[in-house]
């Protein structure tokens, strides 16, 4: 069953009257969480829609990037971002309900907010009202400030983006220390370590271009070290 049947079967819950944002709290174990996350992606995404006021056919497509969603699949997707888009829970009490359900896994958090960037930059321009959204959902998350910067320095063309601030880590940090974190980091990015934490095979190629930028961070730091004086 594709993951978007699986959707569907989810949302049949939705003609008895139960809301959208309930249906996260009853996906909390693989297979169904990775579907939770997809309901999550397009849910968010749908509400972050609205903070730059429009929908464009780029943000459409990131969907698409996101996820593979077959022509005969497209009217689940649709009902999954109109009930989002119309739902009168605000996007604080997605990104909490969502927030509980990851609480455990802060990587699978990190994964869901990649895609949010994705499609939020697929226009080409970073909306300030965009910002206020996805800093505010990191925080929600319980992401710090640094894994925010981190995000927005990978995704965000005109954003700062030095290699200390794309691994999230400070420049006066042993170097021993930042190569734990960016073995960390590579570890998490794993396609099969993605998979078991319950994010959707379809979603696991956005972790191509982080495993890129992150061990380009991590070669310039190193590459660095390696020259400064007294390394050499």
């Amino acid at each position: 069953m594709s993951l978007w049947s699986r959707i569907t079967e989810a949302l049949a819950a939705l003609g008895n009257g139960e809301s959208l944002a309930n249906v996260f709290d009853r996906l909390r174990a693989p297979p169904e969480r990775s579907v939770a996350f997809a309901i999550a992606v397009i849910a968010l995404g749908a509400k972050m829609a609205k903070a730059d006021g429009q929908v464009t056919r780029d943000e459409v497509t990131a969907f698409r990037e996101v996820f593979q969603i077959a022509r005969n699949d497209e009217a689940g997707a649709a009902r999954v971002f109109d009930m989002a888009r119309t739902d009168i829970a605000g996007y604080q009490d997605y990104a909490a309900r969502i927030q509980r359900m990851f609480a455990s896994d802060p990587s699978t958090l990190c994964d869901l907010m990649e895609g949010l960037f994705h499609i939020a930059m697929a226009d080409g321009f970073y909306h300030p009202n965009e910002n206020d959204f996805l800093q505010d959902v990191s925080r929600i998350f319980g992401q710090t400030p640094e894994q925010f910067r981190a995000l927005r320095a990978r995704f965000v063309p005109d954003a700062p983006k030095d290699p200390y601030t794309v691994l999230g880590v400070s420049a006066d940090m042993p170097r021993d220390e930042i190569r734990k974190h960016w073995r960390r980091l590579v570890r998490d990015t794993h396609p099969d370590a993605m998979i078991g934490r319950g994010v959707p095979e379809e979603a696991v190629r956005l972790a191509e271009k982080r495993l890129i930028d992150i061990n380009r961070a991590w070669d310039a730091i190193n590459g660095c070290a390696k020259h400064a004086p007294g390394q050499l």
